[in-house]
């Protein structure tokens, strides 16, 4: 899948802002970014759910939008909001998907039973699906989604409203269908389910700013990032973030995590600082997280902070 200069306006407001993509075969590709960062708008468009206002893009050899209803057999998609029917069974809602997707009965029938296995509903397969918990409620979309074993698989934000268990149980069975050669692109605004990633692109205001594997966006940070153990956290961050190429200072816990513009002297620099206003603490590299390349590529402190949570 590939995409160029790919934009989308709406009205005076420019969603997404000449995005270039390349989404290798067979990966999990995450879109991770605040909300309004233009990551719905661009799965949107790459689905051909909607037509952008500029750029070019290439799905499983087609063009779209053009050749999008040839597109729609050979994908998957699933929202955030659960989207079934809520009075029908487990194995109903599989069976009225299974008709939609216009699979003959006998295939239905052996394809049904195998995502009933898969996805664990053998003891609820006659539950109404809005009697279920989110995390059931979650793997029943993820299994009508691939009902038809699509090529390719859209998910927005697929585990907003889950528990932590549910999501890393709906994270192995991502990887599962990868390994089996489904191409999955995600989007998502938590940090831990952007580092599993096979490859990650991050947006802000519709704009790509960072693209690679977690690993190289994470690399090219090194040595920009540094832990200070401080006696007095609160006034040592507000000392910090005084200091000439310091972008960041976060506290966790009574550690302050700081990011740096450049890698130089830093840790020269921010004991300096700390020597100056008359703190005593302890200063040292540690491994640059995806966080960090996050406020590194937007200048944003973080999702939460940008997102109130």
């Amino acid at each position: 899948m590939q995409a160029h200069g790919l934009s989308k306006r709406f009205g005076a407001l420019q969603a997404v802002d000449r995005i270039d993509l390349a989404v290798p075969k067979a990966n999990v590709y995450g879109f991770l970014g605040p909300n309004g960062s233009g990551k719905s708008t661009t799965i949107r468009m790459l689905c051909g759910l909607l037509t952008p206002s500029a750029g070019t893009i290439e799905v499983l050899g087609l063009r779209i939008p053009e050749q999008a209803e040839e597109l729609r057999r050979r994908i998957g998609y699933m929202t955030q909001k659960f989207s079934l029917f809520e009075d029908l069974s487990v194995r109903e809602n599989l069976e009225f998907l299974a008709a939609v997707q216009d699979i003959p009965k006998a295939r239905a029938r052996q394809r049904i039973d195998a995502l009933i296995q898969q996805y664990d509903f053998v003891d609820r397969q006659k539950q109404l699906a809005g009697t279920m918990s989110g995390g059931q409620k979650q793997r029943l979309a993820l299994a009508a989604a691939v009902i038809h074993e699509p090529e390719l698989l859209f998910l927005d934000e697929p585990t907003s409203a889950v528990d932590p268990e549910s999501r890393r149980d709906f994270w192995e069975n991502l990887f599962e269908l990868a390994d089996a050669g489904t191409t999955i692109l995600v989007s998502t605004h938590y940090m831990d389910e952007a580092e599993r990633c096979h490859r990650l692109a991050i947006l802000d205001q519709g704009r790509l700013v960072a693209d690679g594997t977690p690993g190289e966006l994470t690399g090219a940070l090194a040595g920009r990032t540094l832990a200070v153990h401080a006696q007095q956290p609160r006034r040592a961050q507000q000392a910090l973030l005084a200091v000439a190429g310091v972008l960041s200072v976060a506290q966790i816990g009574n550690t302050l995590r700081v990011l740096t513009s450049e890698n130089g002297d830093a840790v020269g620099r921010v004991r300096d600082a700390l020597r100056a206003a008359s703190l005593q603490g302890e200063v040292e590299p540690v491994d640059p997280s995806l966080e960090d390349v996050f406020v590194a590529a937007t200048g944003k402190r973080g999702l939460d902070a940008e997102e109130g949570r």
